[in-house]
């Protein structure tokens, strides 16, 4: 359960964290040695020596559709680049499935490199690698 403190702590934490302002959307994504402890983090961290993973990405319902995530992303890329980071990471939710969430991810340039399922099998993700340089 995310409570405000723990996010509070995320923040802090966290390698990027993007906002845009007036609360319209946000990014949150953490370098391989950030104090993290999410279980997709780790799963990135137990393959991968160096690495940027996208943790969260939120637009507010009312702004969705008007290019924000791809703003985001886009800053995302530039800031990867920046810091030396040539592999982008994340996951999505395949059960309970998230669509919107597989487009823009493929449009974006990623690709799939595993799969997990969790809580008794109610929830299953694929992780996924920006492949597109």
């Amino acid at each position: 359960m995310l409570t405000a403190e723990r996010f509070d702590r995320m923040i802090g934490a966290a390698g990027i964290a993007t906002f845009i302002e007036p609360g319209q959307a946000f990014l949150l994504a953490f370098e391989q040695a950030d104090d993290y402890d999410g279980i997709h983090f780790k799963w990135f961290r137990s393959r991968y020596g160096r690495f940027l993973y996208v943790d969260r990405v939120v637009v507010a319902e009312e702004e969705r559709g008007r290019g924000l995530g791809r703003t985001l992303y886009a800053d995302l890329f530039t800031r990867a680049g920046q810091l030396g980071h040539d592999r982008i990471v994340c996951e999505i939710n395949m059960q309970p499935p998230n669509p919107g969430s597989d487009r823009f991810h493929a449009a974006q340039g990623f690709c799939e490199v595993g799969r997990a399922t969790l809580d008794d099998g109610a929830k299953t993700v694929r992780y996924l690698l920006w492949c597109r340089n």
